[in-house]
């Protein structure tokens, strides 16, 4: 028996309410598990791979999952508070990020080691970089007067694509550092395995809820 358009529509939003609720459980449960792998304070190097996580896999994720309609913890909320919470969120990502790339290179520099001669170190220092500049970027969101000659919703739409690029390269730099030495050694086997789709599938709930976001506004348009 055929489904109806309404019955394909109530299952494909409970499919990604589904989704976005294993995007929240995975976003708090990975950093949690690496902050029992790495012992933090147990070494100055026991900060980074919790920074790092509590930056790309909580705070960016729940920064991006607040504008879901069918997940976001702030839904009752106005859109205002929405994008002040996005802010905090994107800020704290931010911190937490630099602090742990600043923890990395003064432990490199201590043990006498190379900087940025790997692919996760590279990728790392670059989506940093980057996440420094998505937050800069954002700023004309809030003051739009600044750019005369672009559209409030051109702006959101380049700001969300080019979030969505940054949160992708945080995803990228997460599964490239969980192939380090240090990872490998200490989580081994079907667990690897796991802990490398925790970044891979909170990627595609937020490449599917840009996407979505991207053809919502097309449509409006017409």
């Amino acid at each position: 028996m055929a489904l109806t358009a309404e019955t394909e529509s109530r299952l494909y939003r409970s499919l990604r309410a589904a989704a976005g609720a294993t995007a929240h459980l995975v976003a708090l449960g990975f950093p949690t598990a690496v902050a029992v792998l790495a012992r933090p304070g147990s070494s100055l190097f026991s900060w980074h791979p919790l920074l790092m996580a509590l930056a790309f896999s909580f705070l960016m994720t729940e920064a991006l999952l607040i504008f879901s309609p069918e997940t976001s913890l702030l839904r009752s909320f106005s859109r205002k508070v929405k994008v002040r919470v996005h802010w905090v969120l994107q800020l704290l990502a931010l911190l937490s990020a630099l602090l742990g790339l600043g923890v990395i290179t003064y432990n490199k520099h201590l043990n006498g080691k190379a900087h940025f001669v790997t692919w996760h170190g590279l990728t790392g220092l670059l989506t940093v970089m980057y996440a420094g500049g998505q937050c800069a970027g954002g700023v004309l969101l809030l003051y739009p007067k600044l750019m005369k000659n672009w559209t409030l919703a051109k702006l959101k739409l380049y700001h969300a694509t080019s979030g969505l690029v940054g949160y992708l390269l945080g995803c990228a730099s997460l599964m490239l550092g969980m192939c380090s030495l240090w990872f490998t050694t200490s989580v081994t086997s079907v667990s690897w395995y796991f802990a490398m789709l925790c970044p891979l599938l909170t990627s595609l709930v937020i490449m599917n809820q840009v996407s979505n976001a991207y053809l919502y506004r097309k449509r409006s348009q017409h």
